[in-house]
């Protein structure tokens, strides 16, 4: 298991970097009788550094709707630096009521015109490995989350998009207030570091304060209150709940890896009985570690990228090299 990468601890502010997913659909019925309801979707932004989760809700699946949930996305939690998404195959293999994202997000014309809205926003957009979600495990735990109370509400109820609007923000203040770590040792101290914490200074369920001074305070003193309850708040991120996160509960010894030239079968969903897909490795992509997870190979029908746990490699190499010898 690598180390955690530099966006998720390093203190940012929140939605600085972040992982965007879909899910869906729903539907929303309208308040006039025989118009058949639209289908829409939800978009989940997630924080790399707060967990802190932003909802969406687009009402189809192109491009323009998801610049224009990006737009609204960065008008009410600022422009992030680094946007990381799932690859078109994702979608297709493990989301089957998403197989339209392929045509609508991740075709060339699409990327292209992400790409370049994305860069004038000053935005790095990236994607992940094909057929590897685990790489964004952060994010797709904050889809099933969303996904869970959305279906529990949705059960037997017919929305329209005003009341749909209002259950997703009320799921996103959910998800917000969920606790982090604790704020203190004392064991009189019940209260918990939320992500609404980063987002607003305090939890999202906290009554407001009666009792606040009248005494009049300036605009730059205010601010600069806010900014020392922020840095204590990171404080605390920093030395409990990063400290948490850098737990490994499995893949803690290296094993044997790929390497150029390696003969391999490729796991693919949905391939036909007596069908091996074989390909040839040409090339590999450490990470920062050193440590190989993701590879180039050479198949058949052109050259894919596949992370190395979807890949099998075939042992005629060391019996020829036992042979020679």
């Amino acid at each position: 298991m690598s180390p955690l990468p530099a966006d998720r601890v390093q203190q940012h502010r929140p939605f600085k970097n972040c992982g965007v997913d879909y899910c869906g659909p729903f539907w929303t019925h309208y308040k006039i009788r025989g118009k058949r309801p639209h289908k829409v979707y939800l978009k989940v932004f997630c924080c790399f550094s707060t967990k802190a989760v932003h909802l969406e809700v687009v009402s189809d699946l192109t491009t323009q709707a998801f610049l224009a949930a990006l737009k609204r996305f960065c008008g009410r939690r600022g422009l992030p630096a680094k946007i990381y998404s799932d690859n078109a195959t994702n979608f297709v293999g493990a989301y089957n009521e998403l197989s339209e994202v392929k045509e609508a997000i991740f075709a060339e014309e699409a990327q292209a015109l992400i790409h370049k809205t994305c860069a004038n926003l000053s935005i790095e957009f990236k994607f992940i490995p094909p057929r590897a979600p685990h790489f964004g495990g952060l994010w797709e735990a904050s889809v099933k989350s969303a996904k869970h109370l959305l279906k529990r509400t949705l059960y037997t109820a017919t929305l329209t998009h005003e009341e749909l609007e209002t259950i997703v923000i009320d799921i996103e203040a959910i998800l917000n207030s969920r606790p982090l770590t604790s704020v203190s040792s004392s064991p009189r101290d019940l209260t918990a570091l939320t992500p609404g914490h980063f987002l607003i200074g305090e939890p999202l369920t906290a009554s407001p304060d009666i009792h606040q001074s009248r005494r009049r305070t300036g605009l730059l003193t205010r601010w600069k209150r806010i900014e020392q309850l922020r840095k204590e708040f990171w404080t605390r991120w920093s030395h409990e709940y990063l400290h948490e996160l850098q737990n490994r509960s499995k893949w803690t010894r290296s094993c044997k890896t790929v390497k150029i030239g390696d003969l391999v079968i490729i796991k693919e969903d949905n391939i036909a009985p007596l069908n091996w897909p074989l390909g040839r490795i040409v090339a590999v992509h450490p990470g920062k570690d050193g440590e190989i997870r993701v590879a180039e190979i050479r198949t058949t029908s052109g050259n894919i990228t596949r992370a190395i746990h979807r890949l099998a490699v075939l042992p005629i190499n060391e019996k020829k090299e036992k042979t020679d010898l």
